[in-house]
This record gives C-alpha cells, sequence and structure tokens, in this order.
C-alpha cells in the first residue's frame, strides 16, 4: 500500500520546485525569490472550474494537485498553498481578500473572490501574490509605500482606498486597477464561501471558461479559451488564435508546464471554448 507523503517531505518537494534544497531563512530577498519561482513554476489555471468538478481547499489537496499531478490552480489555491511555505518558514505571514476590478472603474463593489498575503518583516508590511492571473506580481509590494514599484515585470503602486488599499499596474502608460483589499482577518470559511462562489457561480468569470496564466524572466504567457498572448518586457506582444484540441494540449504541457487532467470529458470541454 502506497504511503501518504507527511507534510514535512512535500515541503522539502515544494521547495525544491522553488529552487531550494533546504529551507531557508526567512529573509525578504528569499521571499521575493520564492514569489518570483512561484509564479513561473505553478501557473494560475482554471480547468477545474472548465471541467465543473469541486475545487477544494485543504492542504492535503493542495500539495497533492500542485505537487504531484502536475497542475497549478486559482488564488485560492495558490495563495494557501504559498501562505502554507511562507508560514512554515517562519514568516510572519496570514491571509486577506480583496475585491477584483479588473481595470475598471465601479460604483457597485463586486464580491470578495481574490485571496492575497500579508507579510510583515522588521515592522515593514508587504502585500504578497502569487495568484492573480496574468497580471500577478512577480515581488512583494511594501504596503505603506505610495509611489511606483518597479518589478522585473511592469511597475506597481498601492494606493489607500477607503480605508483599505487599491493595487494597480502600469500598463503600457495607463495604471490600471486590479484590485482593491483591506486588512481584516479572514477565517477560513470565508475562503471556503469564495471558492464556492468563484468555482461554481452562474456569473463567476471562471466558470466553463479557460484561463491559464504564467511568468518567465522578463515575459508572461496568457492564454484566455483559445486566445494566446505572450507578453515580453519592451517588445511588442505576440498573439496567435489556437484552433485545435492537440495544439491547445501541447500550449497546455511546452508553454505553462501543465499535466492536464485525466478527466473523460476534457478534449470535449477544450473543444467547447475554441
Amino acid at each position: 500500500m502506497m504511503m501518504t507523503p507527511s507534510p514535512e517531505e512535500d515541503l522539502i518537494l515544494y521547495l525544491r520546485r522553488l529552487g531550494h534544497g533546504t529551507p531557508p531563512a526567512p529573509t525578504l530577498s528569499v521571499l521575493g525569490g520564492l514569489q518570483a519561482r512561484h509564479t513561473q513554476v505553478f501557473p494560475f489555471e482554471t480547468l477545474a472550474a472548465l471541467l465543473r468538478v469541486p475545487v477544494r481547499l485543504d492542504l492535503p489537496s493542495l500539495r497533492n494537485k500542485l505537487l504531484r499531478e502536475g497542475r497549478g490552480g486559482y488564488c485560492y489555491e495558490l495563495n494557501l498553498m504559498f501562505l502554507w511555505l511562507l508560514r512554515a518558514l517562519g514568516y510572519d505571514a496570514r491571509p486577506l481578500t480583496g475585491r477584483v476590478l479588473l481595470g475598471e472603474d465601479t460604483h457597485t463593489p463586486p464580491p470578495r473572490t481574490h485571496m492575497l498575503i500579508l507579510v510583515t518583516l522588521d515592522q515593514v508590511r508587504y502585500a504578497v501574490d502569487v495568484g492573480f492571473g496574468g497580471m500577478v506580481p512577480p515581488t512583494p509590494l511594501r504596503l505603506d509605500e505610495t509611489q511606483a514599484q518597479a518589478t522585473p515585470l511592469e511597475p506597481y503602486r498601492l494606493e489607500e482606498s477607503g480605508g483599505g488599499y487599491l493595487l494597480q499596474a502600469q500598463v503600457g502608460q495607463a495604471w490600471r486597477h486590479l484590485y482593491a483589499f483591506d486588512l481584516l482577518a479572514q477565517p477560513a470559511i470565508d475562503f471556503e464561501v469564495g471558492n464556492w462562489y468563484v468555482s461554481t457561480h452562474p456569473e463567476s468569470p471562471f466558470l466553463g471558461q479557460l484561463l491559464v496564466a504564467r511568468t518567465g524572466p522578463g515575459e508572461r504567457h496568457a492564454l484566455r479559451n483559445g486566445e494566446y498572448a505572450h507578453h515580453r518586457i519592451g517588445q511588442p506582444s505576440e498573439r496567435h488564435t489556437i484552433k485545435e484540441v492537440a495544439a491547445l494540449r501541447a500550449l497546455l504541457t511546452d508553454v505553462f508546464g501543465l499535466a492536464p487532467p485525466a478527466h473523460p470529458g476534457l478534449d470535449a470541454a477544450l473543444a467547447r471554448v475554441l
């Protein structure tokens, strides 16, 4: 009978995937490296929502999906997994939730359907996020810094807004709203409710959709159903329309590093999004 790996064994495997043979010291430099590497190794992906299968947030399920099934996930999965890692390494880290704005001004607040992480190091607070799809920040962002913060990809900035914070990214010459969040403590049930909404609600932007993203050195890869985009800093973006299921499967494997799940309805679902 196969033995279930222990959390300690999973921690070592997780760290190896992120470039560390042994647990590193909880420093800002290490945090930045882990975040950057995480967004390159574990892609944002909505295959579960596409296939309408349950998304489980318990840590054994998350560790199995990301470390053994060759998968990624969306914000709740990726950031809960990363939060577990940070706490295991000794970081002062706790979860937060946010409202996704996607570049639009709105007078009607959207639901709290995004998760991020607050890390405090040497009395300095940082917003950390490895699960925001095609615009995920590649490095920690100083929470109380109002000026633009350079990253290896786009500049980001945080503004105080309504008792909380508004995260923006500079895309071209424009600053684009990403999400708003505050520092309210969030119990685990809040993530379960948000996760249920995102993966099952008829109005969820993820339901029945294929969204995949990962970063690379100076680049981003993004897929929305059959539309693939490759963005490189300082160069024109390349865009391609995928028209065949076999080509889409190859893109998921070769570009995004995903092992598509062995689901009997996967090819039919991929055909629908094309």
